[in-house]
């Protein structure tokens, strides 16, 4: 009994260690940004590198999302003679939750995991430490230009590939299933409000991409500089951020519908 409560004191102080180094490294960040933020070109580069070589893997999710959608809303609508407004809710499935959503578990896939092994490598081939030891502070340098990169190329691809979705929706509703080309994108015009539709899934793509960034960086950053320990970073970069993203969805998603 005595060693079962030692292993759970243990797990939980190191549990607690994790969160207190996180928070230290997130604040070491938000203090650094304003000088990372002067020299916008590495910030340019990083959206650059985040953004635009995720956009094939988001566009062509968004297209296909958007099918799958539009089809599945038609055979549920029409059944309530209501058809005609597959376009609102392929819109308001997409801008509210899916587009962030699917966006952020994309992103993390495919960008976090980058932003993880390639700190992690850094962090491996003593990168950092050289840094340091030229009187160059690693975390303003390194991780903050990704930090920022991270959160302005998240909004932009959750657009994009609501946008896409929109298309793809479009594309099955009107072409394949016959629906009325007026009555879809009028009853998506008529339907979705700016500010508490399209608003609160920018928000949420914001704190997505606030998340995402930060949890593949940490683990990049924390991980043993062996390639067993890079391995294990890039793996838990992805479980953790979806998991956070999840969780987050839904406590944004309550909070936002309660107001």
């Amino acid at each position: 009994m005595i060693a079962f409560a030692a292993r759970i004191g243990a797990g939980v102080r190191l549990t607690l260690a994790d969160v207190g180094a996180g928070a230290r490294l997130f604040f070491a960040l938000l203090a650094r940004s304003p000088r990372a933020l002067a020299r916008f070109v590495l910030v340019r580069e990083q959206v650059f590198y985040l953004g635009n070589r995720s956009l094939s893997i988001i566009g062509v999710s968004g297209l296909f999302v958007g099918f799958v959608l539009a089809l599945q809303g038609y055979y549920t609508l029409q059944r309530y003679g209501s058809a005609e407004a597959v376009g609102l809710l392929v819109a308001l499935s997409l801008v509210r939750e899916l587009g962030p959503v699917v966006t952020a578990l994309l992103f993390a896939g495919r960008a976090g995991t980058s932003l993880t092994a390639e700190i992690g490598l850094m962090k491996a081939g003593e990168q950092l430490t050289a840094m340091e030891m030229m009187a160059v502070d690693p975390v303003q340098r390194v991780l903050a230009p990704r930090f920022w990169g991270g959160f302005i190329a998240m909004p932009l691809l959750a657009a994009v590939f609501s946008a896409v979705g929109i298309i793809g929706g479009w594309l099955v509703a009107v072409p394949l299933i016959g629906i009325d080309s007026g009555a879809f994108w009028s009853q998506m015009q008529g339907g979705v409000e700016v500010f508490a539709d399209v608003g609160n899934g920018v928000i949420k793509s914001l704190v997505f991409g606030v998340t995402v960034t930060f949890v593949a960086l940490l683990q990049g950053y924390a991980c043993k500089p062996t390639p067993e320990g890079v391995s294990a970073a890039t793996t838990r970069t992805v479980v953790l951020s979806s998991l956070a993203v999840l969780a987050l969805d839904f406590m944004l998603t309550a909070m936002m519908f309660s107001i």
